[in-house]
């Protein structure tokens, strides 16, 4: 039987998985998808980790000790989700060994509140890189406007990006230009390049929901043939983009110091229509140097009857400029699109933080008043937790 996703990993597509909890930790779940799905890093969010307390009683132990200790709702939130991501760091461990430091990263997320004030940022993603204290860690920092100088002084001190929200080009474009300054500054500091990793992750499918949206609006024959097509053709031309800057002699300074590209990550790669093909945002968008970040649906729908081409993205930039093109004279503004993506994906992030904080409140309150030994599973999950390393 063929191996599709060995093939796509071939192909030059890192295969992340978009999930994280402390049953697939506690179950093994994550080294068996990256022994035997290639899968070979992780993603966080917010909404990933609400969704995984809520949900499990393996967090039930560490509620009780943090009850205890009296900790504020902040605190144990940090507690609780870099305890995960410490634990998948060493799970991955062996990609990272196996690909020098490229793969095997699990990134963690900045409070998305901060996502507008730059020193926040800095200061959390330092005091994340300290907490987890593992090499392959990512710090997830949102590309808004106040994220671009973010981006620059957190890599600057040697701690590796996850740059996260893209919607549009010429934030892209801002985005690299952040990674390359954070580089000559991390190397004027004194760090070792090659220990520093950075992906940009550009969101797809929110893209077509956006604009298809706006064309079913219009209603025209010439609009609902445009639909499900931005997406793909936004990501195309920023990987031209990508090809670019790190073709350019200011990168290759960087390189010849050590340093690895910023690689370009998609992300949001479920499909929300029903209507398109399950693994359209991998087959589409398929280049050398990248990574798709998926959940775990994704990852086996494409196993099951994924297509994977040599490159799906590189011949295709006169194609999507001329999507853009039709989408214009349709009446969709992108600028506005791209604008009402990131406000909405700041607000989404946000609003699935509060719903955290919210559900660990509850649970320390819980825990509180609760009495006798932890269950068998939270038992179970801890021991596991201090054999990787994780506790």
């Amino acid at each position: 039987m063929t191996d599709k996703l060995n093939e796509l990993t071939a192909a030059g597509v890192a295969v992340w998985l978009d999930d994280l909890s402390r049953v697939r930790l506690s179950s093994g779940g994550l080294d068996q998808l990256r022994r035997e799905k290639h899968v070979a890093g992780v993603t966080t969010n917010p909404t990933i980790f609400a969704k995984a307390l809520s949900d499990a009683d393996e967090y039930n132990w560490q509620l009780r000790d943090l009850a205890t200790r009296g900790v504020d709702v902040e605190e144990a939130v940090r507690m609780l989700t870099t305890y995960d991501v410490r634990w998948a760091c060493d799970v991955m461990r062996p990609s990272y060994d196996g690909s020098a430091g490229v793969d095997g990263r699990v990134s963690i997320e900045v409070d998305p509140r901060s996502a507008h004030d730059a020193d926040k940022t800095v200061a959390e993603a330092k005091a994340l890189w300290w907490l987890v204290d593992r090499p392959n860690l990512f710090i997830k920092i949102p590309a808004t406007e106040a994220g671009l100088s973010a981006i620059t002084d957190t890599l600057a001190e040697g701690i590796s990006v996850n740059v996260t929200l893209i919607f549009g080009l010429d934030r892209y474009s801002a985005v690299m230009e952040a990674f390359l300054a954070g580089l000559e500054q991390a190397k004027a500091n004194g760090h070792d390049l090659s220990t520093i990793g950075s992906v940009a992750s550009f969101f797809v499918s929110r893209v077509d929901s956006e604009v298809d949206k706006r064309l079913e609006k219009v209603g025209s024959d010439q609009a609902k043939a445009l639909k499900g097509r931005a997406a793909v053709a936004n990501a195309q031309l920023a990987y031209e983009r990508y090809t670019e800057v790190f073709s350019s002699d200011r990168w290759k300074a960087l390189a010849a110091a050590g340093a690895h590209p910023q690689r370009p990550l998609w992300a949001s790669t479920s499909t929300k229509n029903p209507d398109y093909r399950d693994v359209i945002y991998v087959e589409q968008l398929i280049a050398p140097g990248t990574v798709n970040t998926m959940p775990e649906s994704v990852i086996h729908a494409y196993a099951d009857h994924g297509e994977t081409l040599p490159d799906t993205v590189t011949g295709a930039y006169d194609a999507a400029r001329k999507v853009f093109a039709d989408l214009e004279s349709a009446g969709v503004d992108m600028a506005d699109v791209i604008a009402t993506l990131e406000r909405e994906g700041v607000e989404k992030f946000e609003a699935s933080w509060q719903e955290l904080l919210d559900g660990v409140s509850k649970s320390l309150d819980a825990a509180g008043k609760g009495k006798g030994a932890p269950n068998k599973a939270a038992k179970g999950s801890a021991k596991a937790a201090e054999k990787a390393g994780g506790a």
